[in-house]
């Protein structure tokens, strides 16, 4: 498989070697315009990225080199994420790949009913009290970007929708990034029964964006 460097952690890949790296692979996730992930034979994934607009930040910095940026950013941090193994864009597809090592675990939505329980909602609390303080700010944020690890630690995936600030996130940043937790009706659900209180206390407790989880559930109109 022939490669070469366009840029800082990224490379070019032909289309036919494209064709053999994916050769074999199960695809996780499409949509009209293709496929976005798949797992190859060997239980590594390739998620695929297309530039939307011709005129956008991407062209800049790429959605691959942001996931990848990320997750080097995360594991410095000792947050849990998936591995990046590689950086490949594939010039005849019009698209950017990041090939990585999936991060071990289930997701949040994944738990079963019984696994939900008010330490693991105060777990999960903590978890996004941690994200803000540390300035991270994920417009991806839901139940099923969230990881539970087999060490029972909670960590991130799908990584290119993240930005890291200098300081913690403000009122406005972090109550705007609790709704893009709450947009989906599968978690607002989940986030909605008595015992994910403690969600909204324990984050209270190490940030004062409310004085308590009620409040806090108040002011994200969360019933």
């Amino acid at each position: 498989m022939t490669a070469y460097k366009i840029g800082i952690g990224m490379h070019t890949l032909s289309e036919s070697d494209y064709d053999n790296l994916r050769k074999g692979a199960e695809v996780i996730e499409a949509d009209g315009h293709g496929d976005k992930v798949l797992r190859l034979r060997d239980g590594t994934f390739l998620k695929l990225f297309r530039r939307k607009r011709l005129i956008s930040s991407a062209a800049i910095w790429p959605y691959a080199k942001r996931f990848a940026d990320n997750a080097a950013m995360l594991s410095r941090l000792n947050l849990p994420c998936p591995l990046v193994k590689h950086i490949y864009r594939v010039k005849e597809l019009q698209r950017d790949i990041v090939h990585y090592q999936p991060l071990p675990g289930r997701t949040l939505r994944q738990l079963e009913s019984s696994e939900l329980t008010a330490d693991m909602f105060a777990a999960l609390g903590s978890f996004i009290a941690k994200l803000h303080s540390q300035g991270i700010y994920f417009r991806s944020l839901h139940l099923g970007n969230i990881v539970l690890t087999p060490e029972s630690k909670l960590g991130l995936i799908d990584l290119a929708d993240l930005r890291k600030s200098r300081r913690a996130l403000g009122t406005v940043k972090r109550l705007r990034n609790f709704q893009h937790l709450l947009r989906d009706n599968r978690d607002r659900i989940i986030l909605s029964q008595a015992a994910a209180l403690a969600c909204f206390d324990s984050y209270c407790q190490e940030n004062s964006l409310a004085p308590n989880g009620q409040a806090l559930k108040k002011r994200l109109r969360l019933n």
